[in-house]
């Protein structure tokens, strides 16, 4: 009875350690506010007539500051300093009737991993690329979803009455305007290898790898598919100095034929069409105790295969600050400039500037309300929008640009 009662309780506790060794936890974020945007476009078909068009929109809406979701992760340890992971998240529609987001923009990460204590980890699946990792790192703002941010360009406000859920989607993105949704560099993308060490002496190292391909039998013959790409990054931690930097590059070849298309804009996770597509980031920031100062550089090309004077190409540079003004608010302000070229070798790039002003009041460690107001204008040549171009024409229109777009909310995170 005794050797029972022993055997018993062994496997009890067996069991309880065992459940003990893994975890998952439920994770969100809540955004709620009032936002407003205005936009005005002037295209100059022709000098005495130019195409003017004007927009205005405001409302309660989600995702002013962050873009709502709902996650899972989860770890299970496996021993001798070895563990699983996973991360699944969706955005959340907090606009219109269904509460999860079943689009490709919404389907923010999912992924599987394991990691190794002393040497760093490796997972699989749609994840977030080295440069947006840097980005999120260095931004002043945050990386919310309002105008007036070059390096996180957004065109915010409130969203059309067929139900926008998309952040930043109040207003449509102008042609050439530089400021559309995150077409400087991509954000996430799908079928990713990606190793992170730990950090050494300072420095942490990333790597990325997407890659897939295949052939298909059409009327007009075989065509072979490449979708992949790769990146590089790294981190270095001194005192209060951090710098960063990213590289990451996506093949997007159609053998046989098609037509050239950027891709990877507004978030998404799509890849482009007979496109080669280059993204770099630089950045670095430094606390000061009473403020903490950042800079950043972001430079992305995109290549037709078929045509290398066939080209969209997005630069831009932008400084912020962000301060404590008391124990519970935080105020932050960033300005930069640009360029963008969406017609290739025979085109003069349009310039762009925008500058943002926010402020943050935690009400506890896990809600806050925030302010956020930004504008961003462009002035110069006008082709086509950036996630559409396929073929050079002749001809510059002159193209003036103006946008600016407010937000305030709150923001519960759990």
């Amino acid at each position: 009875m005794k050797k029972s009662l022993f055997a018993i309780a062994a496997v009890t506790a067996f069991a309880g350690a065992a459940q003990a060794q893994s975890s998952v936890t439920v994770y969100g974020l809540i955004d709620y506010g009032y936002q407003s945007g205005q936009q005005r476009q002037q295209i100059g078909a022709t000098a005495a007539a130019p195409t003017v068009t004007n927009q205005n929109t405001s409302g309660f809406q989600g995702s002013g500051e962050s873009t709502s979701r709902l996650g899972f992760r989860g770890t299970e340890d496996l021993g001798g300093g070895t563990s699983a992971f996973f991360t699944i998240e969706t955005a959340l529609n907090t606009d219109i009737g269904g509460s999860f987001s079943t689009s490709n923009s919404g389907n923010r990460q999912s992924f599987v991993g394991l990691a190794k204590k002393g040497l760093g980890n490796g997972s699989v699946g749609i994840q977030y690329t080295p440069v947006h990792e840097a980005a999120s790192a260095t931004d002043a703002g945050g990386l919310n979803n309002q105008n007036g941010n070059v390096i996180y360009d957004r065109v915010g406000g409130y969203g059309a009455a067929t139900g926008q859920t998309t952040a930043g989607s109040g207003l449509n993105g102008a042609p050439n305007s530089g400021m559309s949704t995150n077409t400087s560099y991509t954000v996430r993308t799908n079928n990713a290898l990606i190793l992170k060490s730990e950090s050494i002496s300072g420095i942490r190292l990333k790597a990325l790898l997407n890659q897939g391909g295949k052939d298909s039998n059409t009327v007009s013959g075989t065509q072979t598919i490449d979708n992949s790409g790769w990146g590089v990054g790294a981190d270095y931690t001194w005192k209060k100095l951090f710098v960063t930097a990213a590289y990451q590059t996506f093949t997007n070849q159609t053998l046989g034929g098609g037509i050239f298309a950027p891709g990877y804009a507004g978030a998404v996770s799509t890849p482009g069409v007979n496109s080669k597509d280059n993204q770099q980031y630089y950045a670095a920031t430094y606390d000061f105790g009473l403020a903490k100062v950042f800079a950043q550089y972001v430079n992305r090309k995109v290549t037709n295969f078929g045509d290398a004077n066939n080209y969209v190409a997005r630069s831009a540079q932008q400084i912020g600050v962000r301060a404590p003004i008391s124990p519970a608010v935080q105020v932050w302000a960033s300005g930069g400039t640009g360029s963008i070229n969406s017609g290739g070798t025979n085109y003069t790039a349009s310039k762009f500037n925008g500058w943002q002003l926010g402020s943050d009041y935690s009400l506890s460690k896990r809600t806050n309300l925030y302010a956020i107001y930004g504008a961003t204008s462009t002035a110069g040549n006008v082709q086509g929008a950036y996630a559409s171009n396929a073929v050079q024409v002749s001809g510059q229109q002159k193209n003036y640009y103006n946008g600016n777009s407010y937000a305030l909310g709150m923001r519960h995170t759990f």
